[in-house]
């Protein structure tokens, strides 16, 4: 069993920056695939980036996010600059053992965190 704790959501206006952490408390997360989903009001999950041996993302925050891993921290890190009004929703983490490649779908992944919220004003 992994546990996965988001943080780092907020109310920012647009075009401002948040950084979201997902931790992976006692697990190291060199070994893990990791990834980003978010949720909006009355809108089904939708995939925003995930980290393998590359990092993938959604054609809607390409050139805006980063996500990147810290090892000794064994923690994931979203960077995302520029923020948009649409990109309002609940982020959650996501974990899975033994993926590579691009992987997209919400079945991929084994493990989930509780969600943080972001709000983007305009």
């Amino acid at each position: 069993q992994v546990q996965l704790v988001e943080s780092g959501g907020g109310l920012v206006q647009a075009g401002g920056s948040l950084r979201l952490s997902c931790a992976a408390p006692g697990r190291t997360v060199r070994s893990l695939y990791m990834g980003w989903f978010r949720q909006a009001p009355g809108k089904e999950r939708e995939f925003v980036s995930a980290i393998g041996s590359s990092g993938y993302y959604a054609d809607s925050v390409k050139g805006r996010a980063t996500i990147s891993k810290d090892n000794a921290k064994n923690t994931m890190y979203l960077q995302m600059n520029s923020l948009k009004p649409e990109d309002t929703a609940v982020y959650y983490c996501a974990a899975a053992a033994g993926l590579s490649g691009s992987n997209f779908y919400t079945t991929s992944y084994d493990y989930w965190g509780q969600g943080t919220q972001v709000t983007v004003s305009s």
